[in-house]
């Protein structure tokens, strides 16, 4: 397995938002590709764990060709532009923003006087051309929440063969994966096993693997990106 810290790297960010970049892939960021980072998996090619200041902003910014996730971790984001206008994204919340050939702009603010916390999750679709779109999903409180990925048939998720799910376990549950796998934990402390190693992983750790089994030792949560 190959192991990555959040806190391991230079922190930066862009107006109102401040942020560790873990995964900026070689397709999309060419020789802007920040030192240190991982390659993306499958479809997925960004990672950032991001706070925004207090009643900070992104300013209004376009889009085009790319899936943009952003997983809601403390406090709140009013969203604005294109896509959903005016809708508030909270806790334990995600919204899929599709780009598509049309395109779209957005801001996203945090109306608190206290950081919030985000992770910003970008995916490349698999076909070009598509309308814009958006998604929202609200996690469960344990147990996985599905966010990205599936057949073209369904229309749950955004299809893509890299899925991404939302994985809440009580201590000494454990969650499987079969393929290659992308584990990032925000919260609490993860025991991860595949055929040659054994490593915890706690709240910052980014985990490449080619499956692995997950076991919170404490109550925890964790983002899956899969690949098949």
């Amino acid at each position: 397995m190959k192991v990555l810290t959040r806190d391991s790297l230079p922190l930066g960010g862009f107006a109102g938002l401040i942020e560790h970049r873990l995964v900026t892939d070689s397709r999309l960021f060419g020789n802007r590709k920040s030192m240190n980072t991982f390659e993306g998996l499958g479809q997925f090619v960004y990672l950032a764990d991001a706070k925004f200041n207090p009643l900070g902003e992104t300013t209004m910014h376009p889009h085009k060709e790319i899936d943009v996730i952003t997983v809601m971790l403390d406090g709140e984001v009013t969203h604005e532009g294109s896509l959903e206008h005016g809708k508030s994204l909270k806790a334990g919340e995600t919204q899929v923003q599709r780009a598509g050939g049309e395109g779209f702009s957005h801001n996203e603010i945090n109306p608190n006087k206290n950081q919030n916390r985000l992770l910003q999750i970008w995916a490349l679709p698999e076909e070009l051309g598509r309308p814009a779109d958006y998604k929202h999903y609200t996690h469960s409180n344990l147990g996985v929440t599905h966010i990205y990925g599936g057949e073209a048939s369904q229309d749950l998720t955004f299809d893509s063969s890299t899925h991404m799910h939302i994985v809440k376990l009580k201590t000494g549950e454990t969650y499987q994966t079969n393929n290659e796998t992308m584990v990032y934990v925000y919260q609490g402390e993860m025991q991860l096993v595949d055929d040659k190693e054994t490593i915890l992983a706690t709240d910052g750790t980014l985990v490449r693997a080619s499956a692995v089994s997950i076991t919170a030792t404490t109550h925890s949560e964790c983002v899956v990106i899969t690949h098949r």
